[in-house]
């Protein structure tokens, strides 16, 4: 094991109450509810940040952005409990452990490799008083249901074997390994009996579960298999790339109907060129020949993606190429976010960086084309019906739910959490639709 410890010269108190604070995707979202079972399995309780006596932060790294917001929270963290100890784990940590152990009020920095021991690194808490940063990647990553009172988060793979220019995540997760399926199958088993109607599976790079297997398996499989071999109500599919959306697994996500009609195709750039210098393994024809395959088979499914902007050498005219590619197909999502050069990374040191405000207005034009799309979308519903889960206790006026074909929705009244109802759509709302419960 490789690790690297600096003394802390303190000596500790085993805590007693904990709070973790996720960033970024589902995958570590899924972690973060891992550790918290961990926590609570050696007698932790369960608190908020300002009275935790200690706090973990699960952290990302896609972006600067990411990295920032760690270190604020960190920051706003101590200055508001300056008792509690912090511990830094995630995708950041993994990283530059040396740089956040820096940072005031850290106690422990734990890579993703070690996330799985963080509950006996803190429960008897620090014997010596040392920081720990692990960076050597283990050959197995930690797998878990979340912890939500509707809609947990299985994630069912990790780590990425693809090498995008831009992207720091293979070198903080691994190579990609999949949960087997016998594994899988009994989380969701396990996760149906605790009552959940609706999961969400989800993974770095979801599409090649499977791969790594002997005998090798398809992700299709693994979906088929859930909805025939559990009775799992609702199953929802995070990310796939473009090239996992084979023709099986879209018959399964357009027309079983305990799959929701989700699908999300990170996309990146519309611009053949940009999407070579990226290292993508599709082409924009590609791409588009899918989302020509899916549509068509499910008018009322909620199509998104992840697009990139300002990465190094766009140009105008390969911007307008790429928002003319977006306009041109039929999502009802985005995800817009700007280039962020990442240590180590060969986007980082690509001639033709784009000046950071000029990718800003970049950013500004695909939002407005996303929002106009999203518009369109929800207004196309109103005055029929759609399926939805409750998330939430309402109050008398009205309870937070999400359809089936994720939209949110604004439901009129009082309705207890995960709960699968059918409502007439009233009316669009800011950001989502507003209905009534079907009786």
């Amino acid at each position: 094991m490789t690790s690297w410890k600096i003394r802390a010269g303190y000596n500790e108190h085993v805590p007693e109450t904990f709070q973790v604070v996720n960033f970024g995707c589902r995958a570590e979202q899924a972690d973060g509810a891992a550790i918290e079972r961990a926590l609570e399995a050696r007698g932790l309780v369960r608190s908020g940040a300002c009275d935790a006596s200690l706090v973990v932060l699960n952290t990302c790294t896609v972006t600067a952005a990411a990295d920032a917001d760690a270190r604020a929270a960190i920051r706003r963290i101590h200055r508001q409990n300056p008792d509690c100890k912090i511990l830094v784990t995630g995708c950041y940590a993994q990283r530059a452990p040396e740089e956040i152990a820096a940072l005031e009020g850290v106690s422990w920095v734990v890579g993703n490799s070690h996330k799985h021991e963080i509950a006996k690194l803190v429960a008897p808490l620090g014997q010596d008083g040392d920081i720990f940063a692990h960076t050597e990647l283990l050959a197995a990553p930690v797998f878990a249901a979340g912890a939500e009172r509707t809609r947990p988060n299985l994630k069912v793979q990790d780590g990425c074997n693809n090498r995008c220019s831009f992207c720091v995540i293979p070198s903080v997760r691994g190579r990609s390994r999949s949960l087997p399926r016998e594994e899988v199958l009994r989380e969701v088993g396990q996760l149906v009996e605790a009552g959940y109607r609706e999961v969400v599976i989800s993974g770095i790079n979801l599409g090649r579960w499977g791969r790594d297997l002997r005998p090798q398996q398809r992700f299709a499989d693994l979906v088929r298999a859930i909805v025939q071999q559990t009775g799992l109500e609702k199953l929802r599919i995070s990310s796939v790339e473009p090239m996992d959306w084979s023709d099986e697994l879209i018959e399964l996500v357009t027309t079983h109907p305990r799959i929701a009609r989700h699908a999300h195709v990170p996309l990146q750039s519309g611009s053949d060129k940009i999407l070579r210098t990226m290292h993508r393994k599709y082409r924009p024809w590609h791409y588009a020949q899918r989302l020509e395959k899916i549509r068509p088979a499910s008018a009322e499914a909620a199509i998104g993606a992840d697009v990139m902007v300002g990465f190094p050498g766009e140009t105008e005219e390969l911007l307008e190429e790429s928002r003319e590619f977006i306009a041109s197909l039929p999502f009802t999502y985005l995800h817009v976010f700007t280039f962020s050069a990442r240590p180590g990374t060969a986007a980082a040191s690509l001639p033709q960086q784009v000046p950071v405000e000029v990718a800003r207005e970049r950013s500004r034009v695909l939002r407005e084309l996303a929002a106009e799309k999203n518009l369109a979308f929800r207004q196309s519903f109103v005055g029929g019906e759609l399926k939805l889960i409750t998330l939430s206790s309402g109050d008398d006026e009205c309870t937070d739910a999400l359809t089936d074909n994720y939209l949110k929705l604004r439901l009129a009244g009082k309705h207890a959490p995960n709960q699968w109802l059918r409502a007439r759509i009233a009316a669009v709302t800011d950001d989502g639709l507003r209905g009534t419960a079907k009786s």
